[in-house]
């Protein structure tokens, strides 16, 4: 087994509950672990045995790209795709924090974590 993190992922979204938030948008980091065979990949030295991370972070990206009012429905689609689109993905985890978030006061993000 094997741990893949792609961690720092930087995006400009419009996710949030406020109109306001939908319009301006924000900034938010991903992080992202994946838990997935390697052992082929480790032996092989072939790209087409291992999870593509060029393909992981897109799949990120074009989620991170839809609109949302909450930080969950986005990390919920995310963990939808994985488990659809990799069968050697065993577990998941995604981190999204909103940089700056409008809560009245100075908060240097808000982050939500699922995993499956």
């Amino acid at each position: 087994m094997g741990i893949i993190e792609i961690e720092g992922m930087e995006f400009y979204s419009f996710h949030g509950h406020f109109a306001a938030e939908q319009v301006v948008g924000n900034r938010f980091i991903v992080d992202l672990t994946l838990w997935t065979d390697c052992s082929v990949a480790a032996k092989s030295d072939n790209l087409d045995d291992a999870l593509d991370y060029q393909v992981a972070y897109r799949i990120v990206k074009e989620e991170m790209q839809i609109k949302s009012h909450l930080l969950e429905h986005v990390a919920g689609r995310v963990l939808d795709r994985f488990y659809e689109d990799f069968t050697s993905v065993s577990r998941v985890r995604i981190k999204i924090s909103k940089l700056n978030p409008p809560m009245g006061g100075e908060i240097r993000k808000v982050s939500l974590t699922l995993e499956r």
